[in-house]
């Protein structure tokens, strides 16, 4: 019987790595955000040593996605996958198994097919990932800073969400951020807030969502009870099992079955 796993290291502008697992123990890291040590001390909390990776999952080069995934991959030797535009743009990190793949082609990981989407971010080649095995589809999509009709098709009908719900529009605004970087936040390039994040929610086929987690929450420009608010207002059958990852403890294992 198919099943999909995941749980997060972390969620945060101080870190990201999501964990997916399939039923056969395919085990992928999607993006390292933590130096290697930390990245290890975090998987181990998960009950997962860093020799079970199958692969490493990149979705662009900002430090706080993979700060430590050439260390990672070099000291354990597990494959990475990223996409050209991310290689050249962290200087073409040398690495014991490199894939170079298209943000536009799905492609395997023994019984994980992976299917990648470019997203809208200031980044040179960025895309996010639905892991599908069988009949059974996750969804993870952060670092955006709006949505396109095609990353609602590529979310659409999931088991499981991961979204990001990074900042409240308002808090932004009158936040302790300098204007340049709260124009790059909140720009088209940027992160997606509330109420852009609850809309894509709100016009996606959510009838086989199990759980929907938000995500990349910004400790300085939202608050919980603003995200729970948002998903309220535009999904609100969805609120019951809404998840929150957190940058320090992550999110335990869930299974979408």
């Amino acid at each position: 019987m198919s099943q999909l796993q995941f749980a997060s290291l972390g969620s945060g502008s101080r870190g990201n790595g999501t964990l997916v697992r399939g039923s056969d123990n395919t085990c992928l890291l999607v993006d390292c955000g933590f130096s290697a040590r930390e990245a290890v001390r975090r998987m181990a909390r998960l009950d997962v040593l860093p020799e079970q990776l199958t692969g490493i999952l990149v979705t662009h080069e900002h430090a706080d996605h993979i700060a430590g995934v050439e260390r990672l991959a070099n000291r354990y030797q597990v494959p990475v996958w990223m996409t050209s535009g991310t290689y050249e743009a962290v200087g073409k990190p040398s690495l014991p198994a490199l894939q170079l793949i298209s943000p536009h082609d799905a492609f395997a990981v023994r019984g994980i097919r992976v299917e990648p989407f470019p997203v809208p971010h200031d980044a040179r080649e960025p895309c996010q990932y639905v892991f599908t095995e069988g009949d059974l589809r996750l969804g993870v999509l952060s670092d955006a800073g709006e949505v396109t009709p095609h990353m609602r098709a590529c979310l659409s009908g999931c088991d499981g969400l991961l979204l990001e719900f990074n900042h409240c529009a308002e808090l932004l605004a009158n936040g302790p951020y300098p204007p340049s970087l709260r124009a790059r936040v909140g720009g088209r390039l940027g992160h997606l807030n509330n109420d852009q994040a609850g809309d894509l929610l709100a016009r996606i086929d959510r009838s086989r969502l199990q759980h929907l987690v938000a995500t990349h929450i910004s400790e300085k420009n939202n608050l919980p009870e603003r995200v729970i608010a948002a998903v309220a207002r535009a999904a609100p059958n969805e609120v019951e099992g809404l998840t929150l990852a957190h940058q320090d403890e992550g999110l335990s294992w869930r299974a979408l079955t």
